[in-house]
């Protein structure tokens, strides 16, 4: 069996990170439904709660520092999206067609709107394959589910990684001070911004914790530079 295949993926991940992740998940979904089913939001066979919603729990639970799981790409991502795909549902005959305008949409809209968020894509294809109350609903099923969905599960998420100590929204860390000059050439943020499109890819971290993941490692090697021992020479 290979040595990695249970090692987390995603930097700085722990048991107890997850544990909590699964805990977080399971309370604040099931409150959201219990939340939602008091309110009058649904009519005929619409759902109390979505299923693109599983997904944004994971995301906010178990990456919760990650940009796609902050307050506005949650809410906003999974409303726009929803929006986009009843559009596509009424204006494009073809639904196998209207499936794909739908996600190719949402994606676009919400990278322009600055609320990239992957469930929101799921969101999109309900609102076109999706059952005749959804169907019937039209626009309203943007909002009433999901919206509320999206909003109260923001909220809970909010209380919960609070009451556990976590960063949720996701604020950077203050950047630590000036480190003694040192001979060896220093990254820059111009640097930094080239080797990510060297790269040619997405990462799952902010620029701005990016930024600060490399200074903080400048600033453990100017500090074990610093308290190395002379070298004695022979």
């Amino acid at each position: 069996m290979p040595r990695n295949l249970f090692r987390p993926i995603l930097a700085g991940a722990q048991f107890p990170d997850r544990l909590l992740a699964c805990i977080g998940a399971a309370v604040c979904i099931t409150l959201t439904m219990v939340v939602c089913a008091q309110l009058p939001l649904t009519t005929g066979d619409l759902p109390i709660i979505v299923a693109p919603l599983g997904a944004s729990a994971v995301l906010v639970f178990a990456v919760p520092a990650s940009p796609l799981a902050q307050p506005w790409p949650v809410v906003g991502g999974n409303i726009i999206s929803t929006l986009i795909g009843v559009a596509a549902f009424h204006a494009i005959p073809q639904v196998t067609i209207a499936a794909g305008i739908a996600v190719g949409g949402a994606i676009l809209v919400m990278s322009l709107l600055r609320c990239l968020h992957p469930p929101g894509g799921a969101a999109a294809l309900t609102a076109v394959i999706g059952s005749h109350g959804i169907h019937d609903a039209g626009y309203a099923f943007a909002f009433a589910p999901v919206g509320i969905n999206s909003i109260a599960l923001v909220s809970l998420a909010t209380v919960f990684h609070r009451m556990t100590a976590r960063n949720y929204p996701h604020q950077p860390m203050i950047a630590p001070g000036p480190v003694e000059p040192q001979p060896d050439i220093k990254l820059h943020s111009d640097d930094i911004d080239a080797a990510l499109a060297d790269m040619h890819d997405s990462f799952d971290i902010g620029r701005e914790d990016l930024d600060l993941l490399l200074a903080r490692a400048e600033h453990h090697a100017a500090t074990r530079r610093m308290t190395r021992p002379p070298r004695q020479d022979r």
